[in-house]
C-alpha cells in the first residue's frame, strides 16, 4: 500500500494501478485502494475500470458521502459511452455494406423470431429460459441493423425535413428490437407483440432501399401466397404485399439500370443489360402493376397466375452474374409457356413445315437428340423452381394455420392463476 501511495504521490499512474489494483481486493486496504484507482483511471479516461474500482470502494462503506460522490461521477454518462462505442463497433464492421441487403436480412430474422416468439416459453423452464436467452441476443443483434441504416439514410436524404423524420422513425424501430430483445430475456408474453410490431418495421424499411432484383424476389413470394389465398401475415395481405414490392421496383429500376449499365461497361465480367430488354422490363413492371391492382379490386383475381409468369419473365430478363447463371433464350420460355397451356387442357402441335425439314435433315438426328435432351433437362429445371416455389408457399400456409392453432391452445393464463 504504501509503495503504491508513493507511485501515486510521485506521479507515476502506470507503476501506481500496477500495484494498487490487486489491494482493490484485499479485506484491509479494499476502500482506499479501490479510491486512489477509480480516481487515477477516471482521469486517464478509463470509465469503465473507474466505475467499477467506485463501485468496488462504494460497497466498502455504503453510507460514505465521499464514495457515494465518487461513484456517481464515475457512472454519469457511462450509458452513453457504451452506446457510442458500440455504434462505432458495428458501423466499422459494416463499413462496406449494402443496405439493401442488410434490411434483406433484418427481415428475414424478425420474420423467424416472430414465428418463435408465439410458442417459444411453453417448453420446460430449463429449456424455456435457454431459448429465450437466445432469442433475446439474436433480437439484440437484430437491433444493430438500424444503426447501419440510420447512417445510409444519413448520407443520402438530402432534405433536411425529410432526414430529420426517417432519423426519428429509424431510432423508434431500434428501440422496439432493444425491447423486443429484453421481453424475449424474461420470457414475457408481450414478446409476441414486440416482434410483431419489429417485423413490421423491418418490411417497411425495406421496401425504402430495396433495389430491383430483391424486390422482385420478394414479390414473386407475396404473388405465390396471394394465388395460394395464404392467410394474411402479421396483418399484411399478401396482394396488396406483392403491388408493394412491384411499385419499388418501378421507382427504383430506371435509376438502378442505368448504373448496372455504367457498371458492365467497366467490368467485363458483368453480363450486358440491353436497351432492349430494359425495354421489356419496363413495359412488363407497368403490365404487371395493372394487373395486381385489377386482383386487389376483384373478389376472385382471374390473373393472379398471370401476375405470376409476369414476375418471372421480369427476373429472367434481369442481368444475373455469370456464376449464378445467364437468362434463358427465348425458346425455353417459349417452351415453359406451352407446357403450362397443356396444363390448361391445350395441345400445341408442331407445325407441319417443321416436321417436313426435321425428316429432311436426317444427318442432324444426333446433335438434335443431344439439344433436345439439354432443353428437357433445363425445362425439369424450370419446372422444379416453380413446383419448390409453390410447395414453399403451402407449406408456410400450413405451418402458419399450425402455430395459429397452437397459440390458442396454449394461451397464457390470468395473472391471478400463473403459477409465477
Amino acid at each position: 500500500w504504501n509503495t503504491g501511495v508513493d507511485a501515486y504521490r510521485a506521479g507515476d499512474v502506470t507503476n501506481a494501478l500496477r500495484i494498487l489494483k490487486p489491494l482493490v481486493l484485499s479485506s484491509r486496504y479494499s476502500a482506499r485502494a479501490a479510491e486512489v484507482v477509480a480516481k487515477l483511471e477516471y482521469e486517464r479516461g478509463e470509465r469503465e475500470s473507474a466505475a467499477v474500482a467506485a463501485q468496488a470502494a462504494l460497497r466498502a462503506r455504503p453510507d460514505d458521502p465521499a464514495a457515494i460522490r465518487n461513484f456517481t461521477r464515475a457512472v454519469d454518462g457511462l450509458q452513453a459511452i457504451r452506446e457510442n462505442r458500440h455504434v462505432d463497433e458495428v458501423l466499422k464492421a459494416g463499413r462496406n455494406a449494402d443496405p439493401s441487403g442488410v434490411m434483406e436480412s433484418a427481415v428475414r430474422e424478425s420474420r423467424a423470431l416472430f414465428a418463435a416468439s408465439a410458442s417459444y416459453a411453453t417448453n420446460g423452464a430449463s429449456a424455456a429460459v435457454a431459448l429465450g436467452d437466445a432469442l433475446s441476443a439474436r433480437a439484440a443483434k437484430l437491433s444493430d441493423s438500424w444503426i447501419l441504416l440510420k447512417d445510409f439514410l444519413s448520407q443520402n436524404v438530402t432534405n433536411a425535413e425529410q432526414a430529420a423524420s426517417m432519423s426519428l422513425q429509424v431510432d423508434e424501430a431500434r428501440r422496439r428490437a432493444k425491447s423486443a430483445a429484453e421481453e424475449f430475456s424474461d420470457l414475457s408474453p408481450d414478446a409476441y407483440s414486440a416482434m410483431s410490431e419489429v417485423e413490421g418495421d423491418c418490411t417497411k424499411f425495406y421496401k425504402l432501399v430495396v433495389m430491383p432484383p430483391g424486390a422482385m424476389r420478394e414479390g414473386l413470394v407475396a404473388q405465390s401466397n396471394a394465388w395460394q389465398d395464404v392467410e394474411a401475415f402479421n396483418g399484411r395481405d399478401w396482394q396488396r404485399e406483392a403491388l408493394e414490392y412491384t411499385m419499388a421496383f418501378k421507382a427504383k429500376f430506371p435509376a438502378w439500370a442505368r448504373a448496372y449499365e455504367q457498371q458492365a461497361q467497366a467490368d467485363t465480367n458483368k453480363p450486358p443489360f440491353t436497351a432492349e430488354d430494359q425495354a421489356k422490363v419496363s413495359a412488363l413492371a407497368v403490365e404487371l402493376e395493372k394487373m395486381q391492382l385489377e386482383c386487389i379490386e376483384n373478389p376472385l383475381p382471374p390473373k393472379q397466375r398471370e401476375a405470376i409468369d409476369a414476375i418471372e419473365r421480369i427476373i429472367e430478363l434481369l442481368p444475373k452474374d455469370k456464376n449464378g447463371g445467364g437468362r434463358q433464350d427465348r425458346q425455353n420460355q417459349q417452351d415453359r409457356e406451352n407446357r403450362r397451356n397443356e396444363g390448361d387442357g391445350q395441345q400445341n402441335e408442331p407445325p407441319q413445315e417443321q416436321q417436313g425439314q426435321d425428316q429432311e435433315s436426317g444427318d442432324n438426328d444426333d446433335r438434335q437428340k443431344d439439344d433436345e435432351r439439354e432443353s428437357d433437362d433445363r425445362e425439369s429445371q424450370s419446372d422444379a423452381k416453380v413446383d419448390a416455389i409453390l410447395k414453399k408457399a403451402l407449406e408456410r400456409s400450413e405451418e402458419h394455420e399450425a402455430e395459429k392453432k397452437a397459440r390458442m391452445r396454449k394461451a397464457p393464463l390470468p395473472p391471478n392463476e400463473r403459477d409465477w
